[in-house]
């Protein structure tokens, strides 16, 4: 990793401050307004639960929202209905990993039920199911399916959204593994998750059964395409991008999730995908190589300043996080931060001022 996978180019910097100009006048006002509409929605819920997780999500995920929505960088002119569907799609996503964790007599059915939702939204034509089929609440009102039918009416303005509809419908349904990490029983959740790995990427060598789940956790490949919907995309660039996401960035992002939560983790008892690895200094040299691949393969493609730019925005998000200036993590943060080349850098500070804004507004 001598190499820096994103250097302050000429080219990197223009689309630094393009991007940066988009963002500010576009993408976080637009994502002020879906959330709040959506907020307005979310207080019709009936069930105090239900409504106070959908409410709770839209506050303490903001920053999700503004991050999924950066994906409208993507294409070479302002799509509106492109930032309404990723803000809507990932408000949808950490709705339902909210309401999946609430008891259950069947958590594994009630959340692979729940999660049929990701699929569905990307889905038009079809038929809806009973999300709450095996929920306790039985309901929210309809806003889960408010979030489904508006999903699926922006990606019919999508120009390009039949050539990746297929791949985005596969994408989503991979998502539905982030169910069995909640499986309390951890030898059993762990064979599930191996045969899971085994049947998705029966021949993948390059990368470990628990960091293919841990990429299918993730859901960004499905906003990229989405984004790259938003113009007709040769299936080339296709092809390109999906070697480049899946599994390597979305690995990135699932395991530095678990990087930032490893204190609340292991306190709490829940998975940790980082807790696979034979130990610390492993798991933080591997996640800094994954980070490096995903930030090198970014920058090669297609319009890579800004493939590149989502990449390390990422990275820079989630090592804004107090907890990864904590000092059991600070040395290793800053491995994992430099892996990703020098444009993180500059993001960093960035993410920590918008992180500090949210909690002043939330406060």
């Amino acid at each position: 990793m001598s190499t820096d996978p994103t250097p302050l180019t000429l080219p990197q910097v223009g689309a630094l401050l393009a991007v940066s100009g988009r963002e500010l006048a576009w993408i976080l006002p637009g994502v002020a307004r879906e959330v709040r509409a959506w907020r307005a929605r979310a207080e019709r819920i009936g069930d105090p639960e239900l409504r106070h997780d959908a409410l709770a999500t839209l506050r303490r995920e903001r920053l999700n929202t503004e991050g999924a929505a950066l994906f409208a960088i993507l294409p070479r002119r302002r799509h509106p209905p492109l930032l309404r569907l990723l803000a809507t799609y990932q408000i949808m996503l950490d709705y339902l990993d909210s309401i999946s964790e609430r008891p259950s007599e069947d958590p594994l059915a009630n959340g692979r039920q729940l999660h049929l939702a990701l699929t569905e939204a990307l889905t038009p034509e079809a038929p809806t199911s009973n999300y709450f089929r095996y929920h306790s609440a039985r309901g929210d009102d309809g806003y889960l399916d408010a979030l489904v039918a508006a999903c699926r009416r922006l990606c019919g303005s999508l120009p390009g959204f039949d050539r990746v509809r297929a791949r985005a419908q596969r994408a989503a349904q991979a998502g539905t593994v982030q169910v069995l990490n909640h499986d309390p029983d951890p030898l059993r959740r762990d064979r599930a998750l191996v045969a899971w790995a085994q049947r998705a990427f029966p021949n993948e060598r390059e990368a470990s059964w628990f960091e293919l789940t841990a990429a299918a956790s993730s859901s960004l490949w499905t906003l990229a395409l989405l984004a790259l919907a938003a113009e007709p995309t040769p299936h080339a660039d296709l092809d390109a991008a999906e070697r480049v996401y899946s599994p390597w960035t979305c690995a990135a992002s699932t395991l530095l999730d678990a990087f930032v939560d490893q204190a609340d983790d292991a306190a709490s008892g829940n998975h940790n995908y980082l807790a696979h690895y034979p130990g610390g200094d492993v798991a933080v040299e591997r996640l800094a190589d994954i980070v490096h691949r995903s930030a090198s393969g970014a920058r090669r493609l297609e319009r890579g300043t800004r493939h590149a730019l989502i990449t390390t925005g990422m990275v820079a998000m989630y090592l804004s996080k107090d907890a990864a200036r904590e000092p059991a993590l600070r040395d290793d943060a800053r491995i994992v931060l430099g892996a990703a080349g020098s444009l993180p850098r500059i993001q960093a500070p960035i993410m920590r001022a918008l992180r500090a804004l949210h909690r002043l507004r939330s406060a």
